[in-house]
Formats: C-alpha cells, structure tokens, sequence
C-alpha cells in the first residue's frame, strides 16, 4: 500500500512544486472539491443518521431490501451511478424535465457534483452508524424513554452521544471518499472549471497534457486525505 505513494512521491518535481499546484485552474479546482465535499457530507448526515437509526431500531416489512438498496452504490462502478443520476436528473430524466420547467437544472451544475458524491458516500455513513447502534443496544434509550423523553429527546441527548465515535468516523469516511469521487461525478456533472471540475477531474486532465502537475496535484489529494483522517482518529480518541 506504502510503495505506490513512494513511488508517486518520488516523480514529484519539487523545484516546480508551488507553480503546478497554485495555477488557476488547480485552485478552482481543490476549492470546489473541499466545498462541495463539505456540502456532499452534510447531506449524508441528514439522509444518513435517521435511516441508520431506523435500520438499526425498528422492524418492518422490507427491511433488508431498503438495506441492500442503501449499499447498492458501494457495488456499483460509480460511472454507472452517474448514469442512474444523469436519468434521474438530467434534462430529459425521470425528474429532471419537470424540475427543468420549474427553473431548476441540476445536471452538469455544481449541485450535480454534490449530489453524485453524496450517492456514492452515504452507504459509508449509514454502515458505520448501523453497526455502532446495533452492539450499543437500546437500553439507555428504554429507560430514556420510559422517564418521560420524547423521541427526538432521545435521539439528541442519548443515542448520538453513546455512537459519537462512530457517527465522526462515518463523517469522516463520506467526506474522504466525496473527495476522491470521479466516476459519477464526470458522468453526471462534466468537467467545467469553477463549476464542476473537482480536484480528481483536474488531475485527470491534466495527466494528459502535464503528467508533472498530474503528480503534484495527486500528492495534495493525499495529504489532504491524510490531513482529515489524522483530525478524525484524533478526535475520535478524545471523546
């Protein structure tokens, strides 16, 4: 796992390492990923704990089949999740047409970026939440419930407190994998500066026409990587 890293590291020009990694389009390019990563994430929390939460605590009649549907992106090749979306939401899809006539055009806009990364993100969020709620059990929240809380009393002031660690690394595994999302988001959203051209699409192109700035830019994807995960161990050690 350590050896490619080195290798990348090693063909890095470092005497043009400030140039290749501040041009225009690379700025635009890491801004817009950590903004709509940042987007993508928050909407997998609010997606993402409630059906963990309902996954985990009740019964019904179609339970594992809404939990296989869940994890259907995390088998799926994500060009192919950006087929699904661009059918879904693009111009003449299931939704996109009418949402077209109401003024809202999603696909190949920024908000197209978030919502392909936050469908290939979610399930990373909405298993590691399940699980924790599942070996937690729910006998704080009984008594909880049984002195008078309300359910989202509950929920706010016992169940999330008791999987704070798992809910941060959930957290921190959707806005990783957002991060380094490419498939999905070239299908649905394309590839324009400023607009829809995240870090991984930057490093894509420019592979093709400067394979040093390729490296270079690769390299930040990855420190930024290791960045957000060594705040996320960190402070998921400390609660």
């Amino acid at each position: 796992m350590l050896l490619p890293l080195v290798a990348m590291t090693s063909r890095v020009d470092w005497a043009s390492f400030g140039s290749l990694v501040t041009s225009p389009s690379s700025r635009d390019a890491l801004w817009l990923s950590l903004r709509t990563c940042t987007a993508s994430t928050v909407v997998c929390l609010v997606l993402g704990v409630p059906l963990a939460v309902v996954l985990a605590r009740t019964e019904f009649a179609g339970r594992d089949l809404l939990r296989a549907l869940v994890l259907v992106p995390l088998v799926l090749p994500p060009v192919v999740g950006g087929i699904a979306l661009l059918y879904t939401f693009g111009r003449r899809g299931l939704l996109g047409h009418s949402l077209e006539v109401a003024g809202l055009e999603i696909a190949f806009s920024t908000t197209a970026v978030v919502l392909a990364q936050s469908f290939v993100a979610l399930p990373f969020l909405v298993i590691s939440l399940e699980g924790a709620l599942r070996t937690a059990g729910d006998r704080y929240e009984t008594v909880a419930a049984t002195l008078g809380a309300t359910p989202t009393t509950v929920l706010r002031r016992v169940t999330l407190p008791l999987v704070l660690p798992a809910l941060t690394s959930g957290t921190v595994l959707c806005f990783a994998r957002a991060l380094g999302e490419f498939g999905a988001t070239i299908t649905f959203a394309g590839s324009l500066q400023g607009v829809t051209r995240t870090l991984p699409l930057e490093i894509y192109l420019q592979r093709e026409t400067d394979p040093d700035a390729a490296v270079a830019l690769s390299l930040v994807l990855v420190l930024v990587a290791v960045v957000v995960i060594g705040f996320a161990r960190r402070g998921a050690r400390s609660l």
